[in-house]
């Protein structure tokens, strides 16, 4: 498994939960290999995200591009990495 682990700046809270359930989630979960997803807010700017793929191409391909907007985010760094354990 592999996995896409985005850093993101919030812009607005309230507006970043919003397009999360209303547009995110719904495209991220009819993803090809989409495995799981965790969404964080480190606090009222800054999160995190990790969303899980059968593969390395399928993660790459459901990863939005650095710079990225989405309401009330603004996507920071885009990683890529091997999922070596899960609980």
């Amino acid at each position: 498994m592999h996995a896409t682990v985005v850093h993101a700046n919030i812009n607005d809270l309230a507006e970043a939960k919003r397009g999360l359930d209303e547009q995110v989630l719904p495209t991220l979960k009819s993803a090809p290999g989409f495995v799981g997803a965790y969404f964080v807010a480190l606090d009222e700017s800054h999160g995190v995200s990790v969303a899980v793929f059968e593969t390395e191409e399928q993660a790459k391909a459901g990863a939005p591009p650095e710079g990225a907007v989405a309401p009330g985010v603004t996507m920071d760094t885009i990683q890529f990495g091997v999922v070596i354990g899960a609980a």
